[in-house]
């Protein structure tokens, strides 16, 4: 299952309003079939794995991050109907499909058939690859991911605004391969017209990644540009299951009060600043009480000699 997680991420960012799926195949402990769901939703990663294991599928076993889907489509069969015909003998599944076309309807169907079910195997993994879409299913908005880049003491630029560079090339790559994983990333109106920045990813072989880019505004945006005119607007943007917000201070503020934020990106360079610009706006907090017990600490890794903590919602 932790190879077939590993193949959903592939496509993180690339498949919505579909799920981004992993699909592995085993018979008699040799992988022989292996999917992710491609660009677009379609194929899904059980037709993709299927499609290569052939004939190797019957009496093999499949492990899939979602439960089969059990709707035909125009655009493709069931999932579930795909893993019947071709005869597998038991389908590991880490986590049930909220879609009410599916929803129990799939693992049912395979059982009916006699193929041997184990679920929940590897669920919590499979809710963090999966979290835009399980969000937008359950709240109906994209999953929101704060992006902090800041020195030691809270600071994201000097009291001038220079920020280039606060932290160094690996923790700026690895930003970048955060962005490749995003449908959208959206700044404020302030960083737009201080840093006039790309927003695009710079990693080779990733180019073609880049998300749209969002402005936070209630007036125009520029060409190439979508202006969101406030926090919960998010919830209108089709073919969105993943939002990056990435500046500035008031921007990230406007989204924690409105209790938005679904997980934190907080990369810390090894210096001090002092007088400079904070990282956080107002997040209309009343009381220390309340700040406490909001957020898990998920992944710590160093990059360079910058640090990166990652935070989800407690």
């Amino acid at each position: 299952m932790a190879a077939a997680l590993a193949l959903s991420e592939r496509t993180r960012g690339r498949t919505a309003p579909n799920p981004n799926v992993g699909c592995v195949i085993v018979k008699a402990g040799r992988v022989v079939g292996r999917g992710w769901t491609q660009p677009g939703g379609r194929p899904h990663a059980e037709a993709m794995a299927l499609a290569q294991a052939g004939e190797s599928a019957r009496g093999a076993t499949a492990y899939v991050t979602l439960e089969p889907c059990a709707h035909a489509s125009p655009r493709g069969p069931a999932c579930s109907g795909l893993l019947v015909e071709a005869g597998v003998a038991r389908v590991a599944v880490a986590l049930g499909d909220p879609d009410p076309r599916t929803d129990g309807q799939g693992i049912a169907r395979l059982r009916g058939a006699g193929i041997e079910i184990s679920e929940r195997i590897g669920e919590g993994a499979a809710r963090r690859a999966m979290a835009g879409f399980l969000t937008r299913r359950a709240k109906g908005r994209p999953q929101v991911t704060l992006k902090l880049a800041t020195s030691l003491d809270g600071r994201i630029a000097l009291a001038s605004g220079e920020s280039r560079w606060i932290t160094g090339p690996e923790a700026r790559a690895h930003a970048h391969l955060e962005r490749a994983r995003h449908e959208a990333i959206l700044v404020g109106r302030g960083t737009y017209d201080a840093d006039a920045p790309s927003l695009d990813v710079r990693l080779a072989g990733l180019e073609g990644r880049s998300p749209r880019r969002l402005l936070l505004s209630t007036g125009t945006a520029p060409e190439g540009w979508k202006a969101v005119a406030a926090p919960e607007r998010i919830a209108d943007l089709e073919g969105v299951d993943h939002v990056l917000v990435e500046g500035g201070a008031e921007t990230a503020a406007a989204f924690l009060r409105a209790d938005l934020v679904d997980r934190l990106l907080l990369y810390r360079a090894p210096i001090l600043i002092g007088a400079g610009k904070s990282a956080l706006g107002d997040i209309g907090l009343t009381d220390l009480a309340t700040a406490h017990n909001r957020w898990k600490l998920t992944d710590a890794r160093t990059l360079g000699s910058d640090r990166l903590e990652v935070y989800e919602r407690a």
